[in-house]
Order: C-alpha cells, then sequence, then structure tokens
C-alpha cells in the first residue's frame, strides 16, 4: 500500500465514529498527478447526494505533462461504495454534528487510487485541551517511574 497523503490534523480535530475505504472516480492524468502525490485533502469532505457519495474541495493538482485533458483541480469527486455502506452513511450523516471526512489518500497493492473516509464528529476546544492535559501527565508518570527504576535497580 503506498500512501498518497493524509489528512494530519483530523485525528486532532475530530472524534473518530467510523471509517469506511472507497474507490474514487478520477478523469485523464489525475492518476498521474495522484502517483507523483500532487494532492491536497486537508479541506475537503464529503456528502451524500442522490444515493451517491461525492468528495469535495479535494485539491488534484494538474499533471504538467498533460497534452489534451486538463482537468478541473477542485471538482466534486465520486466515491465508489456498497449501497449498503452508502445507506449507512447518509443514516449516520442525518445525524446533527457529524460529517464525512477523508482521512488519507492510497493505491493499494493491485494499483487503485483508494481513499479512507471517516464519519467523524467535531472536538470542542476543551476536548482537545483535556487530552494534551492527559498526555502531558502521561509522559510525567512514565518518566518518573523510568527515573524510580534507575535508582533502585
Amino acid at each position: 500500500m503506498k500512501v498518497v497523503t493524509t489528512h494530519r490534523k483530523a485525528r486532532r480535530n475530530y472524534h473518530i465514529l467510523e471509517t469506511f475505504d472507497a474507490g474514487i472516480e478520477l478523469k485523464g492524468m489525475e492518476v498521474k498527478s495522484l502517483r507523483t502525490r500532487g494532492c491536497s485533502i486537508e479541506e475537503s469532505f464529503g456528502r451524500v447526494e442522490r444515493e451517491q457519495v461525492y468528495l469535495y474541495n479535494m485539491h488534484i493538482s494538474e499533471f504538467d505533462k498533460a497534452s489534451y485533458f486538463k482537468a478541473d483541480p477542485r471538482r466534486p469527486r465520486k466515491l465508489l461504495l456498497h449501497k449498503n455502506e452508502i445507506k449507512k452513511l447518509l443514516g449516520l450523516t442525518l445525524q446533527k454534528g457529524l460529517t464525512i471526512i477523508p482521512l488519507k489518500i492510497y493505491f493499494n497493492k493491485r494499483g487503485l487510487a483508494k481513499v479512507e473516509i471517516a464519519v467523524a464528529k467535531g472536538k470542542k476546544l476543551y476536548d482537545k485541551r483535556k487530552k494534551l492535559k492527559d498526555e502531558i501527565i502521561k509522559k510525567e508518570a512514565e518518566r518518573d517511574i523510568k527515573k524510580f527504576n534507575r535508582r533502585y535497580s
């Protein structure tokens, strides 16, 4: 599996509830552009429309060696999912505060472009602070245990 790009802030800004793997419908030279890692998913989001899932604001830069076909870099891209997964996504996103975000784009073993999407709920500022505080406390406890073990070994 070759990872093209990841949404690094996703786990910091969202509570990830459930993840799905989906194919992406690409046109022309977009696949070659993805292989050169010319992609950004930081501002992108998903939406269920007419029993299909679309990914908006995903930027795939134009392939510089393309001669005849140049697609819009920010066009909506259709995600390829099974019907039961689409119904599940629709049911989850109808709940208040839940959204679809991409976590990473990668090529699987067969060379197909895939996107890992997640149903997520945005974190509040106090959730982020609490997580940072818990991490600091955990690191200090590990440091104290290490210090104690060195002293008495």
